[in-house]
């Protein structure tokens, strides 16, 4: 093996690749709700909680945990809060995106960037005949 250069505590060509093999498994709960979170067609959103309530299973809270987690490779800007308010610390990025898929948006007094939820929210249909049997509860 050849010395490591000053500085490099790995050497270079011995990480290795990883491989389907390495790569740790989506548990099960969390492939599903990024299943519904790639449902959800451009300009609409579902909160946390109607993920939840549209799998059966789990809270805001866990459908949020999984976001945080795995959501990178998915919409994740169309999974969000009940009350409205941006991701913090993604509200830029989101609100590019909303602004792209004209998603509805309201302003605050304050003046702040809102998604307007009786608008953007979707109701879970496929925008033809709402077949997918969830009804958009409160959540």
């Amino acid at each position: 093996m050849l010395p490591l250069p000053p500085g490099l505590s790995v050497g270079c060509g011995n990480m290795g690749r990883m491989s389907e093999e390495s790569l740790p498994e989506l548990p099960d709960y969390a492939e599903r709700v990024l299943q519904v979170a790639e449902r959800i067609p451009p300009g609409r959103v579902l909160t946390y909680g109607d993920i939840a309530e549209w799998l059966g299973e789990g809270g805001p809270r866990q459908v949020g945990r999984v976001m945080a987690l795995y959501g990178g490779a998915v919409p994740w800007w169309r999974v969000v809060r009940a009350d409205g308010h941006l991701l913090p610390g993604h509200e830029r990025r989101a609100l590019e995106r909303y602004r792209v898929e004209a998603t509805p948006l309201r302003s605050t007094g304050a003046g702040e960037q809102r998604l307007d939820m009786r608008r953007a929210r979707w109701d879970g249909g496929d925008g033809r005949d709402g077949a997918d049997g969830w009804d958009g509860g409160d959540g």
